[in-house]
């Protein structure tokens, strides 16, 4: 078989496994073109995209500014956002090299308040016919062709948001979507001004706009589900998972049972839509062990007598989150108010809520005893297609609640749903039934934020400490490889039929196969 049936065999692979839709027909070129590849699947099958490798095996590296967003790719581009002096930027790199093909600067803005762990350019752009659509919070969206020249703009007010924005546009036919959950609310209202926005891709003008008034803040991108009985629009936001007409934006079912917090893209998996949440803070499980927290705890007790006082519970306490990151890290702990005033009063509330003998201390059992996981239920649910109003009890296939990731995707391939959750706990689920295949700890624990990627038979996944590793596609669970990049990784790795491009701190490397 020469290589041009490899590439051929490639696409035609990918074009099954992300057949949620596609704009594509087998024998087109499909291009990691949004974030996490053609719509969302996460997959791009190849022979050819080398995964064993050593960083200095890199087929080229080079500098980028600050930023979260992933890599996309067009014919001969690889595209990333990022701020630069304090400017937010667009840049295409040539894939051949990395040379920088162009750079576009956004208009110069107030930037948006964001989290420590967070930044202004986290959202991932978008590459669809010839055109490449970027979405910064701080200013909203932008349109360039591939030449880098400024096609139009539409300027968008800064959705509030306690972490920053980092939903990404997407492209469907003529539209281009954009989610814009928003804890504000509407003027003289009690109800907030999230809404989805369906925009000309050509011109940027509106084709409808929906409000989605009961829904604050959330992170996810939607995706396009394709299906005998029509195509929809996937939302996942705080509580429940929607889905939406693309014809004119009206609502079609909804399902309810996550978090506050939804991070995760929806995926199409077996004829079915998937979306998945953890419990507020990244709790993977329904009932989750209180010991990590204690221990984790236990780094303010100043005194070092095993419990843990009220007077102890001064600045930089924080009530742990995540206590698998060390106590350091932005997103350990629970955000505390900066004024002292209200930290102080959150910290009395949280105090009493497991003091319950009122003696000013906790103990390591009344800690145990009294810690309450009321975030929500951790929630992986597939719904069949079909259904309409609220389908919670008639189009629900199945639903789990162990394992679930809080901000990484879910991943669907060769008949698996795979997650990672922080701590490096990789769970393998069977699409058909959502009975859990295995659960393993990966050599390599910590905060998860980059999703898991697929090609040729093997996972990629990266933690946010560095350290990329490769498990074969199997119900045996077997690593194959790991390599740590060291530095801090947020992005999702882009893949075409050669090369693997990663986003590692503030580097962008590809790894590509020999000639």
């Amino acid at each position: 078989m020469n290589n041009w049936q490899l590439i051929c065999v490639g696409i035609w692979a990918c074009w099954l496994s992300c057949s949620g839709w596609s704009q594509n027909v087998p024998g087109e070129t499909v291009h990691w073109n949004e974030f996490r590849g053609p719509n969302g699947c996460g997959v791009f099958e190849s022979t050819s995209v080398p995964l064993q490798f050593d960083i200095s095996e890199a087929a080229w590296s080079v500098a980028l500014p600050a930023g979260h967003s992933s890599p996309v790719l067009s014919d001969n581009l690889v595209i990333v956002t990022g701020l630069q002096d304090q400017r937010l930027v667009t840049i295409a790199l040539n894939k051949s090299d990395g040379s920088v093909a162009w750079q576009a600067v956004a208009p110069d803005v107030q930037l948006e308040p964001t989290h420590q762990a967070g930044g202004p350019a986290s959202s991932t752009p978008c590459v669809d016919d010839g055109h490449v659509y970027v979405y910064f919070g701080s200013y909203g969206l932008l349109c360039y062709n591939l030449q880098g020249n400024q096609q139009w703009a539409k300027p968008i007010p800064t959705p509030k948001s306690l972490y920053g924005m980092s939903t990404s546009p997407v492209v469907y036919e003529d539209k281009l979507l954009l989610v814009l959950d928003d804890d504000a609310n509407l003027p003289d209202s009690q109800v907030s001004r999230s809404q989805i926005l369906a925009l000309d891709k050509r011109t940027g003008a509106e084709i409808w706009q929906t409000a989605r008034p009961l829904h604050r803040s959330s992170w996810s991108t939607p995706t396009v589900w394709k299906h005998d009985a029509g195509t929809e629009l996937l939302v996942l936001g705080n509580n429940w998972f929607r889905s939406y007409d693309l014809a004119d934006g009206s609502e079609k079912w909804s399902v309810s049972g996550f978090s506050r917090e939804t991070i995760a893209r929806p995926i199409v998996a077996n004829g079915r839509a998937v979306a998945a949440a953890s419990m507020i803070g990244g709790v993977a499980d329904e009932q989750p062990d209180p010991e990590p927290f204690w221990q984790a705890i236990l780094h303010f007790d100043a005194n070092q007598d095993g419990d843990l006082e009220r007077n102890e519970l001064v600045p930089p306490f924080t009530f742990p989150f995540r206590p698998e990151l060390p106590v350091d890290h932005p997103g350990f702990g629970l955000p505390m108010p900066s004024d002292p005033e209200k930290r102080n009063a959150r910290i009395d509330r949280m105090f009493a809520s497991i003091d319950k003998n009122q003696d000013g201390r906790w103990t390591r059992d009344e800690f145990l005893g009294n810690m309450s996981f009321d975030r929500g239920k951790p929630n992986l649910i597939a719904v069949r297609p079909g259904g309409t109003g609220n389908v919670g009890k008639s189009h629900v296939a199945w639903s789990a609640h162990k394992g679930l990731p809080e901000i990484p995707s879910p991943l669907s391939y060769r008949g698996r749903i795979y997650m990672v959750s922080d701590g490096g706990v990789l769970t393998s689920v069977d699409e058909e039934s959502g009975d859990v295949i295995f659960r393993k700890r990966l050599p390599a624990v910590g905060h998860y934020r980059s999703s898991p990627v697929a090609t040729n038979g093997q996972i990629v996944l990266i933690s946010e400490p560095g350290m990329l590793t490769v498990v074969k596609a199997s119900d045996d669970f077997e690593v194959v490889h790991q390599v740590d990049f060291q530095q801090p990784t947020s992005a999702t790795p882009a893949l075409d039929d050669s090369t693997i491009y990663i986003r590692s701190g503030n580097r962008l490397y590809a790894f590509r196969q020999d000639d």
